[in-house]
């Protein structure tokens, strides 16, 4: 046997020896806190009976060759015969007897926690294979919470060893290659949080569902978090960006409220563990403040340096943490490497193929995006019918509208009646990666309500809607291999639960961020109604309270919320810049925000009326375009995103983009300061005739192709009339862009692209490219085609010189 000294050891003593692993190499309990503790990382106190232990205990009991007749060669697949097996193993090792002399040990550090022998502890197993980075062994063993006196202790160290042997750890260990009896476990007996009566949850240090590794994110819940962990509660959320919070910034990007419906609790009449409702006034508030969310993201960036360090490569945690709700004192409770994105193959392109041969289409329309789409039809005439839609069903619609777009992100497929490639339902579904047909027409009467259909852009510039769900195919590129071209490539963003998933795009910023996609989908109230309630209908100021409690002022929500959407597109791509549009909502768009009726001026043709620049320093709008002011500020000065850059829309002269920057220093806001660079969108003809004029006031110029193809050919880009007449790569836009471009770069000024025609013709970004524009920002996902088409027309331009 083993020496009784290895049996049992205080958390500090604990070494690599006593904690041997199947395979790789990880920290000790005890060099993480020796390292750990002058950083303030708090750990509850408590002791181990380590691996040693256990198997001495096996020793003990002649269990090994018990196990071995039990378990070798068992199909674990055979699911009646894994459940008997399994049972049968537990049953043996509950049925041994603990070695007196360690019966003896932990007694004894038991006492040492607690001379008086009532002190509640949390009984944790911990299996020695559980938790590498490249197999996460997590809740497959037991662990016991509330357990008080030396008895419970013994039994339920006997208990967790017995776990071992549950029918769940059994096949994962069988499905990973790990011999039965080659994992051992070791058993934490840690001083217990009185997190029932606080709040506890868990914290990642990447982004959990896309792997960026930009973010700590933390969820908890009041009550222990086990609730979270299982995911019987929807947790309260945050996403801390870790470089800005390491410089010193405020870090906490976004705050996400959860419903927190239910907090599980020890009862002590009944000695049992048990859920109950939390009270509607916690359910509205967060179970931690920013400075707690602060300080878990320190420590466990610290605690994963840590891990890296002793790894000697990036190994990203995901931790549990607990705060007594007796004391306030906040622990991290457990650590692992993180192992699902650690082990995940990143850089993947997917490319959609449809087999339609032999099903006619039932509708055609164009195309937006390149994928197919299947699910239920869902016809909506208005707005009343989108509580029908549900995840995965196909959004049928003669049009869509800002307001929409929280049902449109959770379909399978848009399909519209009206609109263009650059109409709202396509921008939308580009965002959002959805296949979408637009100008479809008569699509409401031949898709029928409840009807299966497959809605396919995987087959050029025509979409098709086909009857039945129809087998398509999808083909992964890695984009590692991709060379990289001289010309910037960007991407046209807006929607901050999206930026994540783009930011891991081969790109080098961001071209368009679409501050009207924020206001719609994270605030969705007009900016004027928030200051002046007293002119909207009562069902709207008791609406707006609801939305504006815990704030102390509706401005306040209303700077916080936008100033969370903004920063999330910045933190995502943080320290590539990025160029946020400020809000270019046409009037009867600002009209659909909850109060702006009371607001907004009837026009006979809002796309060319009160927008863009226009707005922002007139006297019906000014202070309204000051809290979007305030929430940039925020964002770069707050947060310390100061790759947060400006760009004016729809500025129709040079003295109305001076009036505009008057307005931005007036909020704090000023060229140059932090780095701060303004741009102007050229998508009029006056931006490209008096460019040398534009170029005075601002860093550089973003040609918005949707608007500027509009004007310069007079074709209303919304009107499925003349869609076909909506030439966005013809020679009259092509002879505009180049003149812009030559003006300029004479002046000494970048020019982009962000506008969708670069996205949809290769060939008109390979003209860009000849005519030496700065960068292109494209929709995700034209963004490989596009890249690839780039290079080769800067390819073709050297062999020319050459």
């Amino acid at each position: 046997m083993s020496a009784p000294s290895r049996w049992v050891l205080p958390f500090a003593r604990i070494g690599h020896e006593d904690l041997p692993r199947v395979g790789g190499k990880t920290a000790s309990l005890g060099e993480l806190i020796r390292a750990l503790g002058p950083q303030g990382v708090a750990v509850p106190d408590g002791f181990a009976v380590t691996a040693a232990a256990y198997r001495d205990f096996l020793d003990h009991n002649g269990l090994v060759p018990v196990l071995h007749d039990l378990l070798d060669g068992l199909d674990v697949d055979d699911v009646a015969r894994l459940q008997e097996r399994s049972a049968a193993a537990r049953e043996a090792l509950r049925g041994g007897s603990m070695p007196p002399a360690l019966a003896a040990e932990i007694r004894a550090a038991y006492a040492r926690l607690d001379p008086g022998g009532r002190l509640s502890v949390a009984v944790r197993s911990s299996a020695t294979a559980e938790d590498l980075p490249t197999a996460s062994f997590a809740g497959q063993q037991e662990t016991f919470l509330h357990v008080r006196g030396a008895d419970d202790v013994l039994r339920r160290v006997q208990d967790c060893f017995a776990s071992l042997f549950l029918a769940r750890a059994v096949a994962y260990r069988a499905h990973r290659g790990f011999g039965q009896l080659d994992v051992a476990l070791s058993v934490a007996v840690q001083r217990m949080v009185r997190t029932d009566t606080g709040a506890a949850g868990v914290a990642f240090t990447l982004d959990p569902d896309t792997g960026h590794r930009g973010f700590v994110y933390l969820s908890g819940a009041w009550g222990l978090g086990e609730n979270v962990v299982q995911g019987r509660v929807v947790p309260d959320a945050w996403y801390v960006h870790r470089s800005t919070l390491e410089a010193g910034h405020d870090g906490v990007v976004r705050r996400v409220l959860g419903t927190k419906a239910t907090a599980l609790r020890w009862d002590p009449q009944g000695g049992a563990l048990a859920d109950t409702p939390v009270p509607q006034a916690d359910r509205d508030r967060f179970c931690l403040d920013d400075e707690e969310v602060r300080q878990l993201a320190r420590w466990a960036l610290a605690v994963e340096a840590q891990f890296t360090q002793v790894r000697g490569e990036p190994t990203p945690m995901d931790l549990e943490w607990g705060r007594d709700g007796e004391t306030g004192e906040l622990f991290l409770l457990q650590a692992r490497p993180e192992t699902v994105h650690g082990q995940r193959r990143t850089g993947l392109l997917r490319t959609w193929r449809l087999d339609a041969t032999g099903h006619a289409p039932l509708v055609e329309g164009l195309a937006v995006g390149g994928a197919v789409g299947t699910g239920t039809a869902r016809v909506c005439e208005s707005a009343e019918d989108l509580a029908a839609v549900q995840p995965g069903d196909v959004l049928v619609a003669r049009t869509t509208d800002p307001d929409w777009e929280p049902v449109m992100k959770v379909a399978a497929a848009i399909v519209t009646e009206e609109g263009g490639r650059t109409s709202h339902a396509a921008i939308v579904s580009r965002e959002h990666g959805i296949p979408a047909v637009v100008a479809a027409t008569g699509a409401r009467s031949l898709l029928h309500a409840g009807q299966q259909i497959t809605v396919s852009c995987a087959e050029g510039s025509i979409g098709r809607v086909y009857a039945g769900a129809l087998a398509a195919e999808v083909e992964e590129v890695d984009l590692t291999t991709l060379p990289a071209p001289r010309t910037h490539i960007l991407v046209n963003v807006g929607d901050p639960e999206r930026a994540l998933q783009a930011s891991l795009l081969p790109v080098d910023g961001v071209g368009l961020a679409r501050m009207e996609f924020v206001f719609a989908g994270w605030v969705g109230v007009h900016p004027l109604a928030l200051l002046h309630p007293e002119r909207t209908s009562p069902e709207v100021q008791a609406e707006l309270a609801r939305r504006c409690a815990g704030h102390a002022t509706p401005q306040a929500w209303f700077v916080d919320r936008l100033a969370q959407g903004i920063g999330m597109l910045a933190a995502a791509f943080h320290p590539r810049p990025v160029i946020l549009r400020f809000s270019d909502f046409k009037s009867n768009e600002y009209a659909h925000l909850l109060g702006g009726e009371a607001f907004e001026p009837q026009e006979e043709n809002p796309m060319i009326g009160w927008r863009g620049a226009s707005r922002y320093h007139h006297p019906a709008f000014r202070e309204a375009f000051a809290l979007e002011v305030a929430a940039v500020r925020q964002v770069r000065e707050a947060l310390g995103l100061t790759n947060l850059h400006l760009m004016i829309p729809f500025c129709r002269t040079p003295e109305e983009g001076r009036q505009v920057i008057a307005e931005l220093a007036r909020g704090g806001l000023r060229r140059g300061d932090g780095g701060l660079e303004l741009y102007v969108m050229a998508e009029i003809p006056s931006n490209v005739l008096l460019a040398e004029e534009f170029a005075k006031d601002f860093d550089g110029f973003s040609i918005g192709s949707n608007d500027l193809t509009q004007l310069v050919y007079g074709v209303d880009r919304d009107s499925a009339m003349v869609a076909d007449l909506f030439d966005d790569d013809g020679p009259a836009l092509q002879r505009a862009c180049a003149m812009l471009l030559e003006a300029a770069h004479g002046a000494g000024r970048k020019v982009g692209i962000c506008g969708q025609a670069p996205s949809d013709h290769p060939a008109f970004a390979a003209f860009l490219v000849e005519h030496g524009i700065d960068s292109i920002s494209l929709a995700t996902d034209a963004v490989l085609a596009t890249r690839q088409a780039v290079v080769e027309a800067e390819q073709r331009l050297e062999r020319a010189r050459t």
